[in-house]
């Protein structure tokens, strides 16, 4: 089994405005403050409001150009436009070292994991995320309004190692995600609880909180899990490797860049990792064993 948990924290505390390097924002501050120094004295002495205007529509096309690349970044969006660029390998052709995408039919190895919240059994992935709301405001009148003062209070995330049947030739291979792997997973996490601050949480809710020694004091919490189950169909990004015996898809050894989307207007982003993608997960139905949460909005 391999623990992800670690990655989750890191990403979480990493500048915000990746993938902008550190340097260009410093060059770019005090370029926009001489910048608007310069046109406001040209305003001012000389009456042309031109420069001003253009100073002020280039500065707003840098700084949706900045936010649209790290919103992008966040979710991991510049990944997916790669993998989805990407042609599908077959097993019966692709060589040993050669980075493959493969989408097949995912199935358990000897160890298969739990969801920690849902109890989803039979998964090849699981992931569940706890934010508390930590405004500056005793009771926020609007959550969604305050997405940006959710902060991560506890994460479970694992990842396993698991069998893949390719759907185009038909071979199985063993995906390496476990122990030692560095996994990016292009999974959605769904929302299964958020609370209010007036509002009891629920036994269930309380029951998992006090399992993780976390507090149960009624406060603004939000639940978000989601996982991989046995029967999925997945794609996954790695390195081809053949033994005489079996056939596995393990993390590449280097690091490989998305490259520049132009057509996105995205900078590249570095995968250093197996990248494991959901095409359509097993069931698409709803689960009958579900838990009936009642802060669910």
């Amino acid at each position: 089994m391999n623990d992800l948990s670690n990655a989750v924290v890191r990403d979480h505390h990493t500048s915000p405005f990746k993938p902008i390097p550190s340097l260009v924002l410093y060059i770019l501050i005090p370029i926009f403050f001489l910048g608007l120094f310069v046109s406001i004295f040209i305003l001012t002495a000389v009456h042309n409001a031109l420069f001003f205007v253009f100073f002020l529509v280039l500065s707003a096309l840098v700084l949706a150009f900045i936010v649209w690349n790290t919103r992008h970044w966040a979710t991991k969006a510049s990944v997916l436009f790669f993998i989805n660029s990407l042609p599908e390998s077959d097993l019966r052709l692709a060589q040993h070292g050669e980075l493959v995408k493969i989408t097949g039919l995912a199935s358990c190895g000897s160890l298969s994991l739990e969801s920690s919240y849902e109890k989803a059994s039979g998964c090849v992935y699981t992931s569940t995320l706890l934010y508390e709301y930590r405004g500056l405001t005793l009771q926020p009148m609007n959550v969604k309004r305050s997405c940006f003062q959710w902060h991560l209070e506890y994460c479970e995330r694992f990842s396993t190692d698991f069998h893949l049947t390719d759907r185009k030739s038909g071979l199985r291979a063993i995906v390496k995600a476990g122990s030692g792997c560095n996994v990016i997973p292009l999974v959605f996490e769904s929302k299964l609880v958020n609370t209010r601050k007036c509002r009891i949480l629920s036994p269930h809710l309380t029951k998992w909180l006090r399992e993780r020694n976390l507090s149960a004091e009624s406060r603004l919490l939000r639940l978000e899990e989601g996982y991989v189950q046995d029967g999925s169909i997945v794609t996954v990004f790695g390195m081809l490797h053949r033994t005489n015996e079996m056939t596995m898809i393990v993390q590449p050894p280097e690091v490989i860049s998305t490259g520049c989307l132009w057509r996105k207007l995205l900078l590249p982003v570095d995968i250093n990792g197996l990248v494991l993608r959901v095409s359509q997960m097993a069931g698409q139905s709803v689960n009958p064993n579900s838990i009936q949460h009642p802060e669910r909005e």
